[in-house]
Formats: C-alpha cells, structure tokens, sequence
C-alpha cells in the first residue's frame, strides 16, 4: 500500500511554523511544574491488565510498513492499568483550573483544524494552510477550550476527548494526575483487547452486522462525510461498545500519545521484554487513528498503525489516554 501522509498535520510541516514563534517550547518539559499532584485511585477509570506476551505490530500487506508497523514481534508486558477512556474536556478543564497550565497551542497562539469544521467567520481569517495537505488550516487562537477557533466552544462536549493537545501537554496532566503516558507496547496490549493477530478491537471486519464500531471518516475524503456513524468529528468517549479488556474508543475518534519516540527500527528477540522505544528522538509515536481516517487515504485506525508526531504538535485530532505502574 502507498504510504500516505496521516491525517495529524506537524508544526513542523507545510513551513507553517513561525519563526517567531520557533523557540517558544525550548527547555518546555524541564519548567513545567505541577502543583497538588493527585494520588491514583483504583476506579472505574483505571483497567488493571494482567501483562504477558502477545504479539505487536504486523507483516500485513494492508499496513504501512514505511511507518514501522512490522515485523509481526513477540512481545512481553508487565502489569499495568490504563484509563478506560481517553482523557475528557471535563478532566482536561479541572487540570487547568487547579494548575493555571497553559498549553503549547496556547502558547503558539495556533492550532490546525479541519477545513470543514472551521465557520465562514473564521475562514476568511485564515492565511495558513499545510501545504501537502491543505484541509489543514492554522487556525489562530483555537486550543483545547476553542477547538474550532475564537467562535467555538466545548461547553456541549465536556464528555468529549480533549483535542488540540501536544505530547507535551499530556505529560504534564499524566503527572499532575500521578499517572503516565502507556508506552507504545502497553498501549497495543490493551488495545487488542485479548485478541491476536486482529486488525482491529473486535476483529478483522470493519462493521459488526452492518453496524459501526468506531469513529471515522465515511465518504469522499476530505471533501464530503456523510457521517453514518453519527459523527462528523469527535464522539463522546464512551461511544460505542468497548473492546475485550473493557476499553473505549482505541481505534478511530483521536490519535493517542504514547511515550516512546518514534523508530521503524524493531529489537528482534525471541520475546521482546518492556519495550520503551528509542532514548531520544525528534518525534513521539501516536495510535489509533482519527476521525479522520479512511481506506482510501489514511489505513491507519487499526491496531497495528502507527504513525509519529513532534512533542510541540497539536491537532484537532489528537488527544491521549493515561497509565500506571501496578505495585
């Protein structure tokens, strides 16, 4: 399959970065600080998963393999919880009242939002679009509390993902809540579910008796959605019917960081023990896909796909899920 650029845009790319704006997250993660850090709680939220071995990524011919999905790899995880949901507005709308944080779309002043999801209003104020894919648009003054710019709001989505978020903002509320961000492997184990060698949650077929089991793009993409799962962009996080370990939404909806810097290069081993990717890097690896999402241009809401993004990057696509140690 041609490796198509993925449906989460880059500050880094299309030359839409602004050089006045080209330091304002150096040194980022070493100032943060997060005040009133919160003990985990063992509740709904939180899925304890047992570990073990199961196998990650995959040698399909339908996935990216530029995108390092393969080779098909035995790999082991230890014990760990994972949210059940990705992280809301509502919680997302705590963290920032209790800390006065301010995000890097924030501090950018910018984020990108689909053509589509963006007023007349807005759209005649816009003089940035990415070059390679031009749905894109920077958007000036939209961040997780404005996901659609100035005229928007979340006030009817609090139960929505928090959107317009960068890697480094999902660190900083993972600390604040005593979690983490799920490695790449931690993610994949708990995405699956307890099912091997699927391409998504619930199996291999896309729809279930005719019916959608996840939020992505139907129709002509990126001109028309015709919305037959219910949604033009994000759903509530408990939208349709939960995986085998009881998890909402892994696939489709919005990308999910993880910590791991991104490589198409794997350990192979005959078991692949704690995997935590590359020491460093330029960019964080994301999964799950998007809303935005389609066979003919972005295959990648199946479990296996992958695909990496700066940490300064936020989209209106791309939000997280937390994690824990278990003691």
């Amino acid at each position: 399959m041609k490796n198509k650029s993925c449906c989460a845009a880059s500050r880094t790319c299309g030359g839409v970065k602004d050089s006045a704006n080209e330091n304002a997250n150096q040194g980022r993660e070493a100032t943060i600080q997060i005040p009133n850090q919160k003990k985990i709680r063992r509740n709904q939220s939180l899925v304890e998963l047992p570990g073990g071995e199961f196998f990650m990524g995959t040698d399909s011919k339908i996935g990216y393999s530029r995108d390092g999905e393969g080779p098909r790899r035995k790999v082991y995880v230890k014990p760990f919880a994972i949210d059940r949901y990705a992280v809301t507005n509502k919680q997302f709308q705590e963290f920032v009242k209790e800390t006065g944080y301010v995000t890097d779309a924030e501090r950018f002043g910018w984020s990108f939002v689909f053509h589509l999801l963006v007023s007349e209003s807005v759209k005649k104020k816009v003089q940035n679009v990415v070059q390679d894919t031009p749905w894109w648009y920077v958007v000036e003054g939209a961040y997780w509390r404005k996901p659609e710019g100035p005229d928007s709001t979340i006030k009817r989505r609090l139960d929505h993902p928090v959107i317009h978020i960068s890697w480094n903002d999902a660190n900083a509320y993972c600390k604040w809540a005593g979690k983490r961000l799920p490695t790449e492997a931690e993610w994949e184990y708990a995405a699956r579910g307890g099912l091997n060698n699927k391409s998504y949650p619930w199996g291999n077929d896309l729809l279930v008796n005719g019916k959608h089991q996840c939020n992505i793009w139907q129709g002509e993409f990126p001109k028309k959605n015709t919305k037959e799962d219910g949604y033009l962009s994000t759903a509530p996080v408990n939208s349709y019917s939960p995986n085998g370990y009881g998890l909402f939404n892994v696939v489709g909806n919005v990308w999910e960081w993880t910590n791991d810097w991104f490589t198409t290069k794997h350990l192979i081993e005959d078991v692949i023990e704690n995997p935590t990717g590359p020491r460093n890097g330029s960019a964080k690896v994301m999964k799950g896909g998007s809303y935005l999402c389609h066979q003919s241009y972005c295959n990648r809401y199946r479990i296996a796909a992958r695909t990496a993004n700066t940490p300064d990057s936020s989209t209106g696509n791309i939000g997280f899920r937390c994690a824990v140690d278990m003691e």
